[in-house]
């Protein structure tokens, strides 16, 4: 085994030690550990949408989330270095000061995260850089087909898990290390520097949100305790119930909940409790994700693109009034109105609620989908760029859709 003298365990969307073989690497190869986190601060600077990346909803559910992870490195005797600048300055003035030999970072789905990464191994060549997939049911190397043979669409990627059988190959979760390497000395100063302090923030979210890994366990628990997985195919399309679907997305899509994790907790119910459509389902929605998770790194800056991985323009425009009554829930239909005003109220709304608000959205509106995406991006506790991107382009027509535009009869919906 190699061993280093220093290591530095760069975090992202990954805030959690359980399930996260990454870390224990790091803890086994390393005398010294140093954990970062970058708040970067063009989260909250207008983007070409004239949108914030992270709204108050996200960046609440984010505190709560970074709190806790703080609180389980502090029960190892860890710290975790939280830096409010970017990558690329963070990097800079940690590695003045601190002797780092090895950095440990989870694969990332998102283009310009890796962009960041690509960028800090290329300014630091003489430091080891190690990747890991940690936010996937598989690795890379586990798919039957290379990421340049990804298939076109959902169904095909799902036949072809299913042909191989790939279920009964997704590794176990791993459990939490028992302990960790202390920071490293020289850190001492820029750890007092940086004591992980976050700004208050008074925004109130849905109360039965609340970030981190100890609000995600203690769901997980609760969801599998009942009998919610052997019906989820029937109510999974409520717009409202908190038991109709499985609500694991938020704590999934910032890493304080492990895909693995939620894996060996969906086998485990169905090796008590026996298996049917139902609890297939939740797995079924987790390949949905599993294959954005591909998709967006397979894609690159086509997710972003405005005729997305098909190269189909939309014909659309942007008409200023209608943005502002989707984002505002005061368009001229109702079901519209109730969806939007809940994910303005509490940073949440159903995946079929989702679904609504982005045909009209696309359809009956006739706007610009990626100013959609966008703006699901700043308000969404549970924004993940490659679903939520993946997702709007397949409503638009630009995606993995075969079908094309995917267009609701709101009428009907509402009735």
């Amino acid at each position: 085994m190699t061993y280093y003298k220093t290591g530095l365990v760069w975090l992202q969307n990954d805030l959690r030690l359980d399930d996260h073989s990454l870390i224990n690497k790091a803890a086994k190869e390393c005398e010294h550990l140093l954990f970062i986190y970058c708040v970067n601060p063009k989260w909250f600077t207008h983007n070409r949408y004239a949108l914030y990346s992270i709204g108050a909803h996200r960046w609440r559910f984010l505190f709560e989330s970074l709190t806790d992870f703080k609180n389980q490195l502090a029960a190892r005797g860890q710290q975790l270095l939280l830096s409010h600048k970017t990558p690329l300055h963070a990097f800079a003035e940690v590695l003045s000061q601190v002797p780092v030999d090895v950095v440990y970072s989870s694969q990332n789905a998102g283009f310009y995260e890796r962009t960041y990464q690509q960028l800090i191994q290329r300014r630091y060549p003489l430091i080891k850089h190690h990747y890991e997939p940690t936010a996937t049911l598989w690795a890379a190397s586990q798919l039957p087909f290379t990421l340049a043979k990804l298939p076109e669409t959902f169904s095909r990627f799902r036949r072809t898990i299913e042909q191989h059988d790939l279920r009964a190959q997704i590794p176990p979760a791993t459990p939490a290390p028992a302990r960790l390497p202390p920071p490293p000395p020289s850190a001492s100063a820029l750890l007092k520097g940086h004591d992980g302090a976050l700004p208050a923030i008074t925004t109130a979210i849905h109360e039965q949100f609340q970030g981190g890994t100890q609000a995600a366990l203690k769901h997980l628990q609760s969801y599998f305790a009942g009998s919610a997985p052997h019906t989820y195919k029937e109510t999974r399309n409520s717009l409202e119930r908190w038991s109709d679907s499985t609500k694991f997305s938020p704590w999934l899509a910032n890493g304080s909940l492990g895909v693995r994790q939620l894996h060996d907790a969906l086998l485990q119910y169905e090796q008590q409790h026996g298996s049917n459509e139902s609890s297939y389902w939740i797995f079924f929605e987790l390949l949905w994700r599993e294959y954005f998770q591909w998709y967006a790194h397979h894609h690159g800056t086509k997710l972003f693109a405005f005729g997305g991985i098909t190269q189909r323009r939309p014909n659309t425009s942007f008409y200023a009034a209608r943005w502002q009554q989707w984002c505002s829930g005061t368009t001229a239909y109702p079901i519209v109105n109730a969806c939007m005003n809940q994910l303005n109220a509490t940073g949440y709304m159903s995946n079929r609620g989702r679904q609504l608000v982005a045909s009209c959205f696309v359809h009956e509106l006739g706007l610009d989908w990626r100013y959609g995406a966008a703006f699901f991006e700043q308000q969404l506790i549970d924004y993940d760029v490659a679903s939520n991107w993946g997702n709007w382009q397949y409503l638009a027509g630009v995606g993995a859709d075969p079908r094309g535009h995917r267009r609701f009869d709101l009428d009907k919906q509402t009735g």
